[in-house]
């Protein structure tokens, strides 16, 4: 196992009004799993992330404070968001139907101009919105522009 060597980009940290709807919604309209589930005398949280990124992880922490369980507190709207690029338009429809559905569809699909791509923006149980994005190239820039370097715990620009 390797040990963490310089400074990293981990995690994003939202409120919860109910922790096992949220959980239960981000494992149903993204490809997060939980990582792990913690609770204390204040509240219960859950880390989600991709199952098996072991290099490199970045989570999604959920937490749910006792004191405002049952209160929505979204943190991430009306433009805000979370991205997840998708590499199918197909696989972007599939989710935005399945949303559409449940009542969770903020934004359907559209083209909009590069760098966005296509795209469509759902609600979590909070509010928060996620963005479904294919042909976003996020993931493709950062390979053309680190991918042939050296991977390990390098800090970004290094």
């Amino acid at each position: 196992m390797s040990k963490l060597t310089s400074p990293r980009w981990t995690h994003v940290a939202l409120p919860s009004c109910d922790i096992d709807r949220s959980v239960a919604w981000y494992e149903t309209f993204t490809p997060l799993v939980v990582v792990e589930r913690f609770e204390d005398a204040m509240g219960k949280s859950a880390w989600l992330g991709h199952a098996n990124q072991v290099e490199d992880p970045f989570v999604l922490v959920l937490v749910m404070f006792y004191k405002d369980q049952g209160k929505k507190q979204p943190q991430l709207a009306p433009f805000a968001h979370i991205g997840i690029e998708v590499p199918t338009e197909q696989e972007l429809e599939a989710i935005a139907a399945k949303a559409k559905s449940a009542d969770c569809l903020a934004m359907p699909p559209q083209r909009i101009p590069p760098p966005v791509g296509y795209v469509c923006m759902i609600s979590d149980p909070d509010g928060n919105r996620i963005e479904i994005s294919h042909n976003q190239q996020v993931y493709q820039k950062v390979q053309e522009r680190w991918g042939g370097k050296p991977r390990g715990n390098q800090p970004a620009g290094r």
